[in-house]
This record gives structure tokens, sequence and C-alpha cells, in this order.
């Protein structure tokens, strides 16, 4: 198969992020085998949703990862022009939901592992393919945790993010809550029998967007853009009718950070105001939604370096979007974003990626093998 034909299979699973992946999952297992690959397929905690890793090369020695999700944000918009789980080629165009985030980079990884199979490889090419990415990355850190029993220490691991194949080594860190403040109901002929939820919220509110905006005076690294660490109020949800005091709110905050600040740290303050609240007779609530750290590296590090040959492009300093690479970072393996796609077409109707963006990540992935059989 080649990877246009890959990538129609994928994209056929509506492997949305939170939803059971197995049909998704057992595709790739059978594809992989089939190509000579050993695999192993590990079932996360919901019971209905698992990683993947594959190995081609040897078992033995410190090979390279490639890494990247099986979910993929809903489709639900009604701009649409196709069905998006259907891939549709108009010209050099590919159009899907995540054909450029991230099948694209799935179906060039199967593409390639044929050829990969017939080097005679030193070292080893490993497939790491994760779950619910798109919440959070919370499926990679249980296949981050086995990867000692899988294989021996990783030299890097390429994330295959969209990154239109320029390898990136930086991304900001990412931490996301939601806040509930609990009050109590009553008519709204009476605000004072009741504890109005939504006034708490939105005071503390103004007070929380304040704090973010004290941010933007730093830490500062200017490889990003905004420069800071930076806060957004998401979501707002609360009441049930204009005349009933609303008894309930909650507020969805994310924080995004600059490498060297941790995401939870900048939130800590945000916590002590939602605190003080209890002291005018509210409950409140802290329900963590999401975390991940950021990605730091460095320029003159060897896989900045390999990234930089394989694709014949300098590596970009940083993006402000994040992925999993901070997690692998984390764990103390170098890693590095590099693959095809736009991340502005992410998250859109209409996603699409491109031919020769395909063709070009396959050739990255197929010299990192000619690498590694050197």
């Amino acid at each position: 198969m080649n990877v246009e034909e890959i990538l129609a299979r994928l994209i056929a699973f509506p492997s949305v992020v939170g939803t059971p992946n197995s049909a998704i999952v057992d595709w790739i297992r059978s594809y992989c085998l089939a190509a000579g690959a050993e695999l192993t397929v590990h079932p996360g905690p919901e019971g209905d949703r698992s990683n993947l890793f594959a190995t081609i090369g040897p078992r033995e020695g410190r090979g390279y990862i490639l890494s990247g999700h099986t979910d993929v944000v809903p489709a639900g918009e009604r701009d649409w022009s196709s069905d998006p789980f259907v891939l549709r080629r108009e010209g050099d165009k590919l159009y899907g939901r995540g054909t450029t985030d991230m099948k694209g980079f799935l179906a060039c990884a199967l593409a390639a592992l044929p050829k990969l199979a017939g080097m005679n490889l030193q070292r080893p090419v490993h497939l790491a393919f994760s779950y619910d990415e798109e919440a959070g990355a919370r499926g990679v850190p249980h296949l981050i945790a086995a990867l000692p029993g899988l294989c021996d220490p990783p030299l890097g691991a390429i994330i295959g993010e969209p990154s239109r194949m320029q390898p990136v080594r930086a991304h900001k860190g990412k931490a996301a809550v939601r806040l509930e403040v609990i009050g109590r109901s009553g008519h709204s002929s009476r605000p004072d029998l009741g504890l109005n939820a939504v006034h708490a919220m939105a005071n503390l509110i103004t007070e929380v967007v304040a704090y973010g905006q004290s941010l933007t005076k730093g830490p500062f690294d200017h490889d990003f853009a905004p420069p800071y660490s930076s806060l957004q109020v998401g979501v707002i949800a609360g009441g049930q009718a204009v005349n009933i005091i609303p008894d309930r709110c909650t507020a969805d905050i994310e924080v995004r950070a600059v490498p060297g600040v941790s995401p939870s740290s900048v939130l800590e303050p945000v916590r002590t105001r939602l605190a003080a609240l209890r002291d005018s007779g509210f409950d409140v609530g802290w329900h963590e939604l999401s975390t991940y750290p950021g990605l730091s590296l460095a320029e003159g590090s060897e896989l900045a370096a390999l990234l930089g040959t394989l694709t014949g492009r300098e590596p970009l300093a940083a993006v402000s979007y994040g992925t999993e690479a901070g997690l692998y970072q984390q764990a103390g393996i170098d890693s590095i974003i590099c693959g095809p796609g736009d991340i502005d077409r992410a998250h859109r109707p209409n996603e699409y990626i491109e031919i020769g963006e395909l063709a070009g990540c396959q050739k990255m992935i197929e010299a990192l093998g000619k690498y590694l059989a050197a």
C-alpha cells in the first residue's frame, strides 16, 4: 500500500478523542505485523483504548522513536465540503479529519515500514502511537512508563506533529483546570437568602484575568510568540434560570508556560484565590483537566543536528502549540518535533495535507533508516 492508500484507511476510522480506538489500533497492528515488525498493544486504564508500540530492526540497541497519536478532534462543524472521515483528493491536496493532525505522519511511518524492514538496520526504529493526545496527552504517559520493558533507552524521539517538515526544538508547557464554586440556591426575589455562585465566579474571574495580565511582565523566552507565559479563561457554565439563584458555577482555565516555568506553578495563585471564597460561605472545587511539560532541546544537540541533516532544513527554535515531546524529554529522551502538514490547518473544517508533504516525510523516515543501517 502506498502512503495515500494507508492514509485513506486511517481517516476512515473515526477515532475521536475520548472514544474507544480498538478498530484503528487493530488495523495498524495487523499492518505492522505483516511488515515484519515486533509489536505490543498497551491498553490504558480506561479499558477501551490503547497505545501501540512497534519495533523494526534489532530489538537490542539504542534507536529512535517515531511518535504520533491515533486520536483526532471531533468533526461536527457544518462547513465541511465532504464527509470528514472519507479521504478526498483534490489536486495535490488530501482532505479529511486528521490528515494534518496527525494521521498524515502515521501514514508516512507505516508506508516506510516495509522499506525499513528491507534495510540492514543496525539500530532499531520504534513506532509509538498513543491515544487521547487531544485531551491533554492522557495516553502517552502510560506508554512512556512501559518503555524500559520494550526497548533499550532510545537515542531520541521524533514527534510527528505538523511542522511543515521543519524540525522544532521547543514548545510551551500547558496545564488546564476546572474551577468550581458551589453556593446556595433560592428564589431570585430573595438574594439575601442565597449564595450566588455565578456572582462569586465573576468576581474571581476578574481577579484571575488581572493576574493573567501580570504574566506579560515575564519571565521571558523570546523564541516564542508571545515570549511570556499566558492564561486564558476558556469556558464558563452556571445557572438554571434567570429567576433562580445559581448554586453552582464552573470555569475552565488554561495556562501555557515558557520552558523553565512549571505550568502548574503558574496556576497556584488562582488556587489561592478560589480557596478564599470559603471565607464567604461557598464550597469550592479544583479539578485538574490536563497537564504536560514544555520542550526545550539544546540547539547543539545531536538530535537537532540529525534532523537538520535528514530534512535539509535548519531546526526552528520554538512553536507555541504543545505536543507529547515534553513528556518524552521529561523521561530522559531527547525529543524534537518534525512532521508533515501545517498546524494552522488543524482542528478546522476541510483539514488537508499536501501530497508533497507526505512524500517529504516518508523520505525523511527512510533517510533515518539508511542512517541506522550504515
